[in-house]
């Protein structure tokens, strides 16, 4: 099969009536359903529980986007069943075979774009902006990574020797078990899944507790285009209550996790440890937190630096791993930045996602809100709040976009993830000063140097450590095959999602030599 080369899917451009009329439409359709049940899929069957778990829309906390069945010890028996059956058989698949899955899924979702949008829009409260570019992220990793499966899917090439022929192969590693978290519940829901499913293993596929609504909706659409039975399984329910179960079982032969620090270490730990019956070692995947920061030099553009600061900490209420935590500022363009800084921050509107003038929406749920608002209480002790700083309107999670000025390197506005539209800012002395300061951190994901000079970009390209570094732009919006994403130090084992080296990490090679 021959495909055109991988391209990025644009965003929806909203200037358009009739993709503004499309999304009013999607998002009117998926209010109908609000509701509904979602049963687990084990071994393609639609499998239902006594009891199921609510997930609330967070702008609205009162309505119910859905209620996920909450899985027990025997449906995660049953999910390892299930997945070990399908082993030998979807391991001997032709990876060309396993690609076109990827690809029919990725044709089904663009035609259901603003649906998958929509969805976001009531379970995580993404805006507009924010919930197409998860699912335009989610169908790029379809495409990219059939493409990647076809690339490596036959023989590799090894340095010829004389009087014998040799070859390197890639091969499936087994079950896998994928949790991906709420904050981006399409887009890294799907990459991860799909990665693993397309490189032969059956999954099993736990989603956050707070959005697995959503993920639902694409295991029904990836069974859609054509996977069968028992190669994805689906499980719901609490983290605590079947989480550790499906890191720990010794039939796990990887785990694919993104989420909290917290709970990046421990199934790190639990892969470390093995059990009886476990034949190999189990292999962790792990994306976690960040406190990215992002310099901005005295010698730079201050109002493309200014909007880029604005734009990575607030988007989607500052909810991303990649999202601006800090910002330095040299501090002969300090109190201009700053003020800059206050003045976009104090124009974001504040409201339910629904109405597409809103620009942030509500944080995920109660426990995310009440430990937000301790941090702005943090803040206020630490340093000057100049803006927001207070709850927003009254019906959901609400929280204004908070600006902490003042702040130095060691306080816990700057070492602490918070997780939420809090930015702390502080002023830095010189270059070096802020070089230093953006490293003085136990994470190491993005981050971002705005500077129009070449000798301070050159080092920083060489000593900002962080996966992902950009330059004179803001350090969100990692785009799949063109900025392989993923962290180092706490922030995860540098996974390299959307790169040309990801899929290697659900494989094992096996190289063979034949004498002639």
């Amino acid at each position: 099969m021959t495909l055109t080369p991988f391209q990025v899917t644009p965003l929806t451009d909203w200037t358009d009536s009739k993709n503004v009329a499309a999304m009013e439409a999607a998002i009117d359709g998926v209010a109908s359903q609000l509701g509904r049940t979602y049963p687990l899929i084990i071994g393609g069957e639609r499998v239902t529980t006594a009891e199921t778990r609510d997930s609330l829309d967070p702008g609205d906390s009162k309505t119910v986007v859905g209620k996920a069945a909450s899985a027990s010890g025997e449906h995660v028996e049953r999910a390892f069943e299930a997945a070990v059956d399908a082993c030998e058989r979807w391991r001997r698949t032709a990876p060309e075979v396993r690609a076109r899955a990827l690809l029919r899924c990725a044709s089904l979702m663009r035609a259901r774009r603003h649906e998958f949008a929509a969805w976001m829009v009531f379970e995580v409260s993404k805006t507009w902006v924010e919930a197409d570019a998860d699912v335009a992220e989610a169908i790029d990793f379809l495409d990219f990574y059939a493409r990647e499966m076809m690339r490596l899917g036959g023989a590799q090439p090894v340095t010829p020797y004389q009087g014998e022929e040799g070859e390197l192969r890639y091969l499936p590693l087994g079950v896998g078990v994928v949790i991906p978290p709420w904050n981006f519940p399409l887009a890294i829901t799907v990459g991860m899944t799909s990665a693993s499913v397309v490189t032969g293993n059956p999954t099993i596929l736990k989603p956050a507790s707070t959005a697995p609504i959503i993920a639902a909706k694409f295991v029904d659409l990836f069974h859609e285009a054509g996977l069968p039975p028992g190669v994805l399984n689906f499980v719901t329910g609490a983290g605590a209550r079947i989480g550790d179960a499906l890191v720990k079982d010794p039939r796990t032969r990887f785990v694919a996790f993104t989420g909290s620090k917290d709970v990046g270490l421990q199934v790190a730990e639990h892969c470390g440890k093995v059990v009886p019956g476990q034949r190999w070692i189990k292999r962790s995947v792990l994306e976690m937190g960040g406190k990215d920061a992002i310099i901005i030099d005295d010698d730079c553009d201050l109002d493309a630096a200014i909007q880029g600061a604005v734009a990575s900490a607030f988007g989607f209420q500052g909810q991303k791993c990649s999202a601006c935590s800090r910002l330095i500022v040299h501090e002969k363009v300090y109190d201009k930045v700053l003020a800059g800084v206050v003045e976009q921050t104090k124009r974001l509107q504040l409201g339910h996602p629904r109405d597409r003038s809103n620009h942030m929406g509500a944080v995920i749920d109660k426990n995310a809100y009440e430990k937000i608002l301790k941090y702005v209480e943090v803040g206020r002790q630490e340093g000057e709040v100049v803006a927001g700083g207070a709850k927003g309107p009254d019906g959901g999670y609400y929280i204004q976009p908070t600006v902490v000025a003042g702040l130095e390197s060691r306080t816990r506005l700057m070492q602490e993830e918070i997780f939420g539209p809090v930015l702390a800012v502080g002023r830095a002395k010189d270059w070096k000063h802020a070089l230093a300061w953006a490293n003085d951190s136990e994470y190491g994901l993005t981050g971002a140097v705005y500077s129009r000079n070449r000798d301070h970009l050159e080092e920083a390209r060489h000593e900002f450590h962080v996966g992902n570094l950009y330059l004179n732009r803001k350090c969100t919006g990692a785009l799949v095959g063109v900025h392989p994403f993923g962290g180092f130090n706490m922030s995860g084992t540098d996974s390299k999602a959307g790169g040309r080296d990801y899929l290697q990490l659900f494989m094992q090679a096996k190289s063979i030599a034949e004498k002639l």
